[in-house]
């Protein structure tokens, strides 16, 4: 409470939560301005018939901008897929982009402006498969006085998707100078957030409005919520979990240590690979089936029920390949993320240690294996809340719309933890500031 009265008392802190919400207000208008030349009824219409998957998680991101293909209907997905990327080739893979990465602020400006590059590339790339996939997939989707179309077309609107996506790429800047937490993850959030009171009246039609509110109807509506709250809360207490690694300095001197932090730490996040598994996990398994779904001759043939049984999740065989890949990326991205070799090296030059553990090898060789061991559990973790939906909708047989658990709530639970942070502490140094003076 009285962090909340803090905030409130904090102009400063006030006027950029007020310029957040308003760049959310821009966010949400632009997904209604629509794509010149395209039928957005048929857009939607394909989104309703088709199951959910990786253009269901797309379309939760931009808030059903992609499903009202609007200007902004790639929303910044090429923006994240363009860093994770960038991110990869860091690894000893493009020297240069390793060189970049240790020189400090001057390489971390490149690095961004490179980023933006790929991004606005993969755009183009990415609207021009978008919107021929669309037509490949029966109905016409231009509007009726629209007969040649050609690849002029196509190039006009993968420019005006891409203009949409470079919009959205400032204005996560200008929430970043200006608002609060990061533009990028508060976009995202923007898009996911704007779709959940759509979820709810959904969960409402079903089981209360139109004479279906009935004994056993109100027991699962109420039983849905119930773990629908759970859920946040059990999610917000594993993204919040870290494992502490005791470091000590050899050259602090003893007072130094009873007057100073004398239980310095690593935190090792328990998640520390985020929603990224689940997000790579989709993505890989929606791939083949997306590709079946245009080619007529082979769905019914004996490869395509086994591509349709291998690479759809809600399948046994598919759940198994699913689980089995968020246990790869999850391993493969903690380490990517935390380099159990730099961390060793970085304590070695800055002579710290872990109590009972040499320096170098065995460092290296001890925090290997605890980020192992609580990858396990994180990994765990995912599986389980990526499930959730899966089996929620088996259970309670809940209308597509309506998802427990899954990759939006890791998202909008994890920007919303780090973005409370944000603020309170910068409420805290104003705080400081003001008693100093």
């Amino acid at each position: 409470m009285d962090n909340i009265v803090a905030v409130l008392k904090n102009k400063d802190v006030m006027k950029k939560i007020g310029f957040t919400f308003l760049a959310f207000l821009v966010y949400k208008m632009a997904t209604y301005i629509h794509i010149p030349l395209i039928n957005p009824d048929i857009i939607s219409q394909f989104f309703e018939a088709a199951d959910s998957g990786v253009l269901g998680i797309a379309n939760a991101f931009t808030g059903n901008a992609l499903k009202n293909y609007s200007i902004i209907a790639l929303g910044i997905g090429p923006y994240i897929t363009a860093s994770i990327v960038i991110q990869l080739l860091q690894m000893d893979i493009v020297p240069f982009l390793k060189e970049w990465q240790e020189e400090g602020e001057t390489g971390k400006q490149k690095i961004n402006q490179l980023t933006r590059y790929l991004a606005i590339g993969l755009a183009f790339v990415q609207a021009l498969a978008m919107t021929y996939a669309f037509r490949l997939s029966g109905d016409s989707i231009f509007d009726i006085g629209v007969t040649n179309v050609n690849f002029v077309t196509y190039t006009y609107l993968a420019i005006v998707m891409t203009a949409g996506t470079a919009f959205l790429l400032w204005l996560a800047d200008q929430i970043t100078m200006r608002g609060v937490g990061n533009g990028t993850s508060m976009i995202i959030v923007a898009g996911i957030v704007s779709t959940m009171p759509g979820m709810i009246t959904s969960l409402i039609e079903t089981y209360l409005a139109n004479g279906a509110a009935n004994t056993e109807n109100i027991l699962i509506f109420s039983l849905v919520l119930v773990l629908y709250i759970s859920v946040i809360i059990f999610v917000t207490v594993m993204q919040s979990a870290f494992r502490k690694v005791p470091i000590q300095y050899s050259n602090r001197p003893a007072s130094a240590r009873f007057q100073g932090k004398s239980d310095s730490h690593i935190p090792l996040k328990i998640n520390s690979a985020g929603v990224i598994p689940v997000i790579f996990a989709v993505t890989i398994l929606s791939i083949p089936t997306t590709v079946l779904s245009y080619i007529d001759n082979l769905q019914a043939t004996t490869a395509g029920l086994w591509i349709n049984e291998m690479f759809t999740y809600t399948r046994p065989l598919g759940y198994a390949v699913y689980v089995v890949l968020i246990f790869v990326f999850a391993f493969f991205y903690s380490f990517v993320q935390i380099n159990p070799e730099k961390v060793a090296e970085n304590l070695q030059k800055q002579n710290a240690y872990v109590p009972g553990v040499r320096p170098g090898i065995e460092t290296e060789n001890y925090i290997s294996k605890t980020l192992f061991r609580i990858t396990i559990i994180g990994s765990t973790y995912l599986v389980l809340v990526a499930s959730l939906p899966i089996f929620a909708s088996m259970i309670f047989n809940l209308p597509a719309y309506v998802q427990i658990g899954g990759t939006s709530l890791l998202i909008v639970v994890g920007v919303a933890i780090e973005t409370t942070k944000q603020i309170k502490t910068q409420t805290q140094e104003q705080n400081y500031s003001g008693f100093i003076k």
